[in-house]
């Protein structure tokens, strides 16, 4: 009775063992099911060789959880393939967020400079339109440091407006004789047009005269007022008004 017990058991369990094969040929989605079957088919014939009809239904019991833990192995490795990939992926997106960052910290401070420069650009500008002079020490014509920043200056805001052109005009005091003076004026209007064009201002957009001492800035003659008759005055105009105001250019 014993033996045939443990023989029907067995036949059971191949029969079960083949079930779960033809329904995994069928559909693979069964795949965790077919492997508690099988563990199951193993555990009831370890059990019964070894324990008889008992140890069959023990056996049954270990076989099904271990074939319920491989399947849960598989999937754990799979599930851990793709949280390793995830965590690639988002490391990637992290790094190149920070890149971005970067960069628009970058465009920003790149927006501030270039918007100071236009500023800069704008009032020197508006200081040549309405005109700036270049002062010297009496009988000389030598361009002061202090000047050759600003005409370092107006040759940059040149650049940056090329339709633009610069009228230059050359005095002198009302001392010493009116050749002497006259001379020296246009040396005056000389070195400031040649350091200007030293900066890469082209000569064309230049256009220059002197006058000597008959045009001073007040009617009174003193020390301190000849002062500011020794200049050379620049003034930007656009170029159709250069044009109008000289038309044989």
């Amino acid at each position: 009775m014993k033996k045939h017990l443990i023989a029907s058991l067995v036949i059971a369990s191949i029969t079960l063992s083949s079930n779960a094969s033809a329904a995994e040929n069928v559909e693979n989605t069964e795949r965790s099911h077919n492997e508690e079957l099988i563990g199951l088919s193993s555990g009831i014939v370890v059990g019964a060789v070894v324990g008889g009809p008992v140890g069959a239904i023990i056996g049954a019991f270990a076989g099904s959880l271990l074939g319920k833990s491989v399947g849960d192995d598989d999937e754990i490795k799979t599930q851990q393939v793709m949280l390793e990939s995830k965590q690639s992926e988002l490391a990637a997106l992290n790094e190149e967020n920070q890149s971005l960052i970067a960069l628009s910290s970058q465009y920003e401070d790149a927006q501030q400079q270039l918007t100071s420069l236009k500023m800069a650009q704008e009032q020197k500008l508006t200081e040549l339109a309405l005109g700036l002079n270049v002062q010297f020490k009496t009988g000389s014509s030598t361009i002061e440091p202090h000047f050759q920043q600003q005409l370092d200056d107006v040759a940059y805001a040149m650049s940056l407006s090329p339709e633009l052109t610069l009228d230059l005009t050359g005095y002198a005091d009302r001392r010493g004789d009116g050749d002497y003076n006259q001379a020296l004026s246009e040396q005056r209007v000389a070195e400031v047009t040649n350091y200007l064009v030293a900066q890469g201002v082209a000569n064309e957009r230049l256009n220059y005269q002197a006058y000597g001492a008959s045009s001073p800035l007040t009617a009174e003659q003193n020390f301190e007022n000849d002062f500011f008759d020794r200049r050379v005055t620049l003034k930007l105009q656009s170029h159709d008004s250069a044009l109008a105001a000289n038309p044989a250019q």
